[in-house]
């Protein structure tokens, strides 16, 4: 009998672990697009909350005020290891990662692009972002 299946990725970016009846688990590292100047969307979810989980190295969150398509405002949060986030349905955001960061992630199996909406950010919405990182997440 087996009493245990285990799980692990160390290659670059995002990769789906298992899914289990509606739920995926994931594990996403550090890959370049990423990196905070690099960024050029923020992304919602119509059908799933998310959770996200930090196992190593530094994630810093971003969440965007939506008016109209365009982005009104952001935050940002700095993740802390081992504590648990949900990021409701509807919420847009976005993430940076340092080079030796693992994150968990788990989201409903259905996720995809046709029922997660992006916003695409223009250069003002960019420097925004920038700021704000400079602001609430050093």
């Amino acid at each position: 009998m087996k009493f245990y299946d285990t799980y692990d990725f160390k290659g670059i970016g995002y990769e789906k672990l298992f899914h289990h009846q509606n739920w995926r688990v994931a594990i996403l590292n550090y890959i370049e697009e990423l990196e905070l100047d690099q960024i050029v969307y923020v992304e919602s979810h119509d059908l799933t909350d998310e959770v996200f989980v930090l196992l190593s190295g530094t994630c810093h969150m971003f969440f965007a005020e939506i008016e109209n398509q365009r982005v009104k405002d952001v935050t940002c949060l700095s993740l802390e290891q081992n504590k648990v986030y949900k990021i409701p349905m509807g919420v847009y955001h976005t993430h940076t990662l340092s080079s030796d960061a693992k994150l968990l992630i788990i989201e409903e199996e259905n996720t995809c692009y046709e029922n997660s909406p992006r916003i695409y950010l223009t250069p003002e919405e960019k420097k925004m972002m920038n700021d704000k990182f400079k602001e609430q997440c050093r």
